[in-house]
């Protein structure tokens, strides 16, 4: 339903970066799709990982446009070393930026996205995330801490409809739809389809003798998002791990609609994702996390107990 709840100034400056960034690079992948130029270069930071010259524009132009809104922060993109933005020595605000998720397919003019996350170091949680939605209706996934202490998730379409985010799904296996970043045949793929007793589950009827559980492909922080918006019941990465710019925001975002993100031993992942330092900001930045991200916390036991890992 449409809401008038008043998103905290703070995160409207950064939705209004987010906007900048998407109009001005959309027609851009559009043209480099048509014209089957996507301009990939060496990835030296992530040797497996697609980067195109769009993604580097993107990271270079967050920084300029973010030091508009935030005087001094951390600035830790996916692209290059955590760097300090500003005149602070040592900043409260870490600015966490995946410029260009799934690039591979932006720049086929298929799906892209972007993430920025801004996460308080004093506090230890992130304060606001925006995850952009380039080429759909729905443009923007958000949420934020208000001042009254509470986290609230937003979503917000093309037409400026504002949406909150409160009403995860409450589906039950066997009638769930699940996700999983599955797009690489044996890193990704390989091991979903090897997890028998989830697709089992998943392939049982339900009272009225239909089949409604499915299985399909969804990216990076996306994925919880869409968890949140209650549009799917649940989203897995047992294989490789997502890397913080890839979860951390939608994971927010699902915390703030009152989702459950679990790892696979059951325990629920904290907010406090170790952006202290530099050094511990880079460390964190190697790492890897996998996860069940639900849009309840019965669902999600009920996925990892049928996991084989």
């Amino acid at each position: 339903m449409n809401d008038d709840q008043v998103i905290p100034p703070l995160a409207q400056h950064i939705v209004k970066v987010v906007t900048s960034m998407m109009t001005q690079i959309q027609p851009r992948l559009v043209d480099a799709a048509v014209a089957r130029q996507h301009g990939e270069r060496d990835n030296r930071r992530h040797k497996d990982n697609f980067l195109s010259d769009f993604d580097l524009w993107m990271h270079d132009h967050y920084k300029e446009r973010l030091a508009k809104v935030i005087p001094s922060f951390v600035y830790a993109s996916e692209e290059a070393e955590p760097q300090i933005v500003g005149v602070e020595s040592d900043p409260d605000l870490c600015v966490l930026v995946d410029p260009l998720d799934t690039s591979e397919l932006a720049v086929r003019g298929l799906h892209g996205y972007t993430h920025v996350m801004v996460y308080s170091r004093s506090s230890k949680r992130p304060i606001i995330a925006v995850v952009g939605d380039i080429y759909h209706h729905v443009r923007f996934y958000l949420a934020a801490r208000h001042d009254d202490g509470v986290d609230r998730a937003y979503m917000i379409t093309a037409d400026n409809r504002q949406y909150t985010l409160d009403r995860p799904s409450d589906a039950r296996l066997p009638g769930t739809l699940l996700t999983s970043y599955s797009m690489r045949p044996d890193e990704r793929f390989l091991p979903i389809a090897r997890q028998t007793r989830l697709l089992d589950a998943l392939s049982l009827p339900t009272h009225d003798g239909k089949k409604p559980g499915r299985i399909g492909v969804d990216f990076g922080s996306v994925s919880l998002c869409h968890v949140a918006a209650g549009f799917t019941d649940a989203t897995v990465e047992i294989a490789k791990g997502f890397a913080i710019w890839d979860l951390a925001p939608g994971h927010y975002i699902l915390h703030a609609a009152g989702g459950t993100t679990i790892d696979l031993n059951g325990r629920p992942i904290t907010l406090d994702y170790s952006l202290n330092t530099l050094s511990q900001i880079n460390e964190t930045m190697d790492g890897r996390q996998k996860f069940i991200a639900a849009g309840n916390a019965v669902l999600a036991m009920d996925i990892q107990r049928l996991i084989d890992v």
